[in-house]
């Protein structure tokens, strides 16, 4: 499937999980992609790095309450842009994003990011698409020295492997039919994502002792991972350290709102 139009199609993520979310109630607003960071909300920071990313043809923005988004005053421009589009979601992100992708309107390539991705810059965005190659599914890390110098010592989700310690940055890009495997498994251990070892016992006990025992690298890894859902994967490690701080945490959010303010200083 492939998309008529030139260029990339990027799906943002704006919705949540149901529930009150914690950083939403933290900031005063009922959805978290609408928080503020350095006086810009999140979802228009992201929004603004993809139009400015000359790879990018559209922006769909995926959330579960789009009228909630459309209405706000600050997205009135998003909402006039004729690149961008709102799209309702569905009950899980996977399934969201590969309904998405089987949409004869939409269709593949796709690029997938989140609405708190805020350090996302158009250099980024070029870099990883240039990096994704013929894979069906590119995944986006930080390796943590890379990120430390960035932003100094910082508490993250840290895979390690035999090349060294890694946490995602929040870009996915799906380009071949096997995407379509990849995205009905994760539909299935998306509860998991946060725990390497019952992440790990989804590929079944080789592939989970190699990882613990660190016999892979991170590129083998995906490979293996891959192999396992019938999709072809690989790693892009990302040249800016910031890009593994998205803001899951008020921590998280002092640390965006400081570094965004010294590269605006």
């Amino acid at each position: 499937m492939t998309d008529p139009s030139p260029g990339w199609t990027a799906l943002v993520l704006a919705g949540q999980r149901p529930g009150i979310d914690p950083m939403a109630a933290h900031f005063g607003t009922e959805v978290k992609a609408l928080i503020p960071v350095a006086g810009e909300m999140m979802l228009n920071r992201v929004l603004m790095a993809l139009l400015d990313t000359p790879q990018v043809a559209r922006v769909i923005v995926l959330a579960q309450n789009t009228l909630h988004l459309r209405t706000h005053r600050d997205l009135a421009w998003a909402v006039a842009e004729p690149r961008i589009s709102f799209r309702v979601s569905g009950p899980t992100i996977s399934g969201s994003v590969l309904g998405a992708g089987e949409d004869p309107q939409i269709g593949l390539p796709l690029l997938v990011t989140t609405a708190d991705n805020v350090m996302l810059t158009p250099a980024t965005i070029a870099e990883f698409v240039a990096g994704a190659g013929a894979s069906d599914v590119s995944v986006a890390f930080v390796e943590r020295r890379n990120l430390e110098r960035a932003v100094g010592p910082n508490k993250r989700t840290w895979l390690t492997f035999r090349d060294g310690a890694f946490t995602g940055a929040n870009l996915f890009a799906l380009t071949g039919s096997g995407s379509t495997n990849a995205l009905k498994f994760w539909e299935k251990v998306e509860a998991d994502r946060k725990s390497v070892l019952r992440l790990a016992a989804h590929f079944g006990p080789v592939l989970m002792v190699r990882l613990l025992l660190r016999q892979m690298t991170l590129t083998q890894a995906l490979a293996a991972a891959g192999a396992k859902l019938g999709a072809s994967a690989a790693p892009v490690v990302l040249s800016d350290g910031r890009m593994g701080v998205d803001v899951d945490k008020a921590e998280d959010h002092a640390l965006a709102e400081r570094l965004l303010g010294a590269g605006r200083a």
